[in-house]
C-alpha cells in the first residue's frame, strides 16, 4: 500500500535524497536552478573545490520524483549528444550514486539480497551497494544505472525502503574533502587537516611514511624532494587553517637532537611580491613566525634595487619551514 502511494505521489512525506557527484557537477547552475523550480523540489549543491560534490534534494516524493526524472532525462541527452563526437557505438546507461546511511542498506539489500534483487528485476535498473562506508561518515554509496525510465522507477522503490526502514541511531553524513587534503607527519605520525582540527590519518599512510624513512635520505630544501625535519604540534593546532595550502610534506627526518643550533639562512625576494607575504600590517608574517618558530627579518628596499632581502634565523627545522610558508604565500 505504501509503495503505491509513494509511486502515485500520493503520501505527503519530505524525503531528503542525496547525490555523490564525480568532477564538476554536470551542467551549468542554471540547470540545477530549473530542476529545483520545475519540480517543488529543493536542490543544494554542497561548495568546495572538490572532486566530488554532494547533490542533496528535499522534498514531498512527487517532487523527489520530477526531480530525479528531469536529471535523469537529461543526463541521457548528455550521454547522447557526446556520443555524435565519438566512435563509440553502444550508448553507456545513465548512472548515478546515491548516499544512503549504512543503518537502512541492510533494508536495502535484504535478507540474502532478496530485496535488492526484486528492485532490480521489478525496475530493470542495475543497483549496487558499496560494502564499505564513504570516509569519515556512517553512510554507503548505493550506484544505480540504466535508461532514465529504470532509474526512476529504481529512485521510487529505494524510497519506499527508506520510509519503512529510518535510519538507527546518528548518522555522520560523508563530505568530500578538497581535492588537495593536507598531509603533515609530525613525530612518525601522519596528520590530515579537516576543519579547525589536526587529527591522525589513517595506519597505512602513517606506516608508508615510516617504511619511507627507512629508505629516504634527507633531502635539503630546494632540491627534488623537500624535506621538512622536526615537528610541529604546535603550528598544527594554532594554525590549522594556515595549511590547508600544503599537500603533502613528503619527508620528516626523526631522530635530531632536541635543541639543534641555531643558524641563519639568507633569500631575496621581489619587491613586487613583498606585499602578500607581509600581508596587511604586518599579519601573514607575523603568522609565518608563530607557526615557523623562526625570527625572520626582512631588510629594508634599497633605491635601486628591485629585490628585498630576508633573513631566517632558527634551527633547520625553523628555517625549513618558514622558507616553505614563504614560498607558499
Amino acid at each position: 500500500e505504501m509503495e503505491s502511494k509513494v509511486s502515485e505521489g500520493g503520501l505527503n512525506v519530505t524525503l531528503t535524497i542525496r547525490l555523490l557527484m564525480h568532477g564538476k557537477v554536470r551542467g551549468s547552475l542554471q540547470r540545477w536552478l530549473l530542476f529545483s523550480f520545475q519540480s517543488g523540489a529543493r536542490i543544494n549543491i554542497s561548495e568546495g573545490n572538490c572532486p566530488e560534490r554532494i547533490v542533496t534534494i528535499t522534498g514531498p516524493t512527487d517532487a523527489i520524483f520530477k526531480a530525479f526524472a528531469m536529471i535523469a532525462y537529461k543526463f541521457e541527452e548528455d550521454i547522447t549528444n557526446s556520443m555524435s563526437n565519438s566512435t563509440a557505438t553502444s550508448k553507456p546507461p545513465v548512472t548515478l550514486r546515491l548516499v544512503v546511511p549504512a543503518s537502512q542498506c541492510g533494508s536495502l539489500i535484504g535478507k540474502g539480497g532478496s530485496k535488492i534483487k526484486e528492485i532490480r528485476e521489478s525496475t530493470g535498473a542495475q543497483v549496487q551497494v558499496a560494502g564499505d562506508m564513504l570516509p569519515n561518515s556512517t553512510e554507503r554509496a548505493v550506484t544505480i544505472s540504466g535508461t532514465p525510465d529504470a532509474i526512476i522507477q529504481c529512485v521510487k522503490q529505494i524510497c519506499v525502503v527508506m520510509l519503512e526502514s529510518p535510519p538507527k541511531g546518528a548518522t555522520i553524513p560523508y563530505r568530500p574533502k578538497p581535492a588537495s587534503t593536507p598531509v603533515i607527519f609530525a613525530g612518525g605520525q601522519a596528520y590530515t587537516i579537516q576543519g579547525q582540527y589536526a587529527i591522525p590519518h589513517p595506519d597505512q599512510l602513517t606506516k608508508l611514511h615510516q617504511l619511507a624513512m627507512q629508505q629516504t635520505p634527507f633531502t635539503p630544501l630546494g632540491q627534488t624532494t623537500p624535506a621538512f625535519p622536526g615537528t610541529y604540534p604546535h603550528a598544527l593546532s594554532r594554525y590549522p587553517s594556515l595549511l590547508t595550502f600544503v599537500t603533502i610534506f613528503p619527508c620528516i627526518c626523526p631522530g635530531l637532537d632536541a635543541s639543534p643550533p641555531a643558524s641563519t639562512h639568507e633569500l631575496t625576494i621581489p619587491n613586487d611580491l613583498i606585499g602578500c607575504i607581509i600581508g596587511r600590517q604586518g599579519t601573514k608574517i607575523n603568522e609565518i613566525r608563530q607557526m615557523s618558530g623562526a625570527q625572520i627579518k626582512i631588510a629594508n628596499a634599497t633605491e635601486g634595487s628591485s629585490e628585498r632581502q630576508i633573513t631566517i634565523t632558527g634551527t633547520p627545522a625553523n628555517i625549513s619551514l618558514a622558507q616553505y610558508l614563504i614560498n607558499a604565500r
